[in-house]
């Protein structure tokens, strides 16, 4: 296999679990949002909280997340700023 195929297939799999997590906090927490209203943080309802503060959060944490590690495996490949591919 290449390495052009390899680092491919690594990046589409890394793609893949960030897109899941996006997914789960933004689409999910609406779909269960009445489930999740049992639970509170704060005193305010999960699901309220979580639409509200929550998926922002983790959206940004999700940005540096996804860049650093698409980042190491650019690295790895040889596919970084310093590489000669």
């Amino acid at each position: 296999m290449s390495n052009k195929k390899k680092h491919w297939d690594k990046t589409k799999g890394h793609l893949a679990i960030t897109l899941v997590i996006w997914f789960i906090f933004s689409i999910g927490i609406f779909v269960f949002g009445h489930d999740l209203n049992q639970f509170t943080f704060l005193n305010y309802p999960l699901a309220y909280y979580m639409s509200a503060q929550g998926s922002l959060l983790i959206f940004v944490i999700l940005l540096f997340w996804f860049a650093n590690k698409q980042e190491k495996i650019d690295e790895e490949f040889g596919f970084d700023e310093k590489g000669e591919n």
